[in-house]
């Protein structure tokens, strides 16, 4: 998701910062916990706070693009912003207007961007100077996947898997190859490419469990899966 570049001042008073992050939502954390979009409280309300995190950082300049690179902190967001008067209360209340959200799995438009979206390692740099901390594993959604975990597939029917020597490649429609791994995973990638959703130990039992996390957090890494929601 790309937050639409805007001529407002930036949010200049830090101590209005400091009260949006002290912002408490237990009704969030609670759906969170429901979609299964977090395993416990504790990972709740650390998804929550990068949301709030990444809402104050974003404010702080106006001039570039800022891009969401977690597709799992991402989708928290989504969620507090299903709690319309509450979100709008909390958007209003600490940055004076309405913050726009739209998921990062949302289809894509043909508009031209005026601006690229900073780098994550740029994002990282802002994020260290604002927060006093580099951004925690948490924004690197590969690191959050293990067996229990609930995986989504949004490009179910639109990927198919090839047969290259020794090798089985995942392909998308247009015929560029996403990932090439060995054939001893063909079955376990079959299954992840035709399911909307499932648990990482779902997969066939032709792999150990540790490389079906491995399998499932290269996919999440190059975003072909997310986590939970």
């Amino acid at each position: 998701m790309t937050l639409p570049v805007s001529t407002e001042a930036p949010l200049e008073a830090a101590p209005t910062a400091q009260d949006a992050l002290a912002y408490q939502a237990p009704f969030l954390i609670e759906k969170l916990l429901k979609e299964k979009i977090a395993d416990t409280s504790e990972e709740a309300e650390a998804l929550f706070t990068e949301v709030k995190r990444f809402m104050v950082l974003t404010q702080t300049d106006h001039t570039v693009v800022w891009d969401m690179y977690s597709l799992h902190i991402d989708e928290a967001w989504h969620n507090f912003v299903l709690f319309t008067w509450e979100y709008m209360g909390f958007c209003k209340r600490f940055f004076g207007r309405y913050i726009h959200h739209s998921p990062s799995n949302a289809p894509k438009t043909e508009t031209v961007t005026v601006r690229q979206p900073i780098s994550f390692e740029e994002f990282g740099k802002r994020y260290e100077q604002c927060f006093g901390s580099p951004p925690p594993e948490l924004w690197r959604d590969e690191t959050s996947v293990t067996l229990h975990r609930r995986i989504f597939n949004d490009h179910v029917g639109r990927l198919t898997l090839r047969h290259e020597g020794e090798d089985v490649e995942l392909v998308n429609a247009a015929g560029d190859v996403l990932l090439r791994i060995n054939e001893l995973a063909h079955e376990a990638l079959d299954y992840v490419s035709r399911t909307p959703v499932f648990y990482v130990r779902e997969l066939p039992a032709s792999l150990t469990d540790e490389e079906k996390v491995e399998l499932v957090a290269t996919l999440v890494e190059y975003r072909m899966l997310r986590i939970g929601g």
